[in-house]
């Protein structure tokens, strides 16, 4: 399947916890500031670290896998699962707030992010809502060319 700006996958009741690296400390509801950036997470979607994910998914195809198998079905080289996209957006929030419950992400697939190259997480605080206590984020994966190939939402609390 390609991705177009149409592509929408919805993921709801992730488990919340620490994930493995997060080094921030646990935050609270009352620390979190609208329009506060998280901090940057530079993503591993190396070739062997994309394998070793498309296994554990059991999605060994070959345009995840296999950059002259990818190119012989007319894409750029392998490319990156979206749910490993998604992944590393919930990766991002975990690293910036490890005890944070995630409620739901939303992503919209623009373009494909491709294996080896070097994407960036980033995110925002866009609503906090203080009657339900659930905080929103905007969430992206940034190219080399500063293009955002993925961009979503999540809802979160602490």
């Amino acid at each position: 399947m390609s991705p177009s700006d149409d592509d929408r996958r919805s993921t709801t009741g992730a488990t919340a916890g620490a994930s493995s690296g997060a080094t921030a400390a646990p935050r609270t509801f009352e620390q979190v500031e609208f329009g506060e950036s998280l901090p940057d997470f530079a993503a591993d979607v190396s070739l062997p670290n994309v394998k070793r994910f498309a296994k554990a998914a059991s999605m060994m195809a070959g345009r995840f896998i296999d950059h002259d198998e990818a190119r012989q079905a007319g894409l750029p080289g392998a490319i990156v699962p979206g749910i490993m996209s998604q992944g590393i957006l919930v990766a991002l929030i975990h690293r910036w707030a490890p005890n944070a419950e995630v409620l739901s992400v939303d992503t919209v697939f623009r373009a494909t992010v491709l294996v080896d190259s070097q994407p960036v997480a980033r995110g925002v605080v866009t609503d906090i809502d203080e009657a339900t206590r659930v905080i929103e984020l905007d969430l992206m994966l940034v190219n080399e060319r500063g293009e955002t190939p993925v961009v979503g939402t999540a809802r979160i609390t602490l």
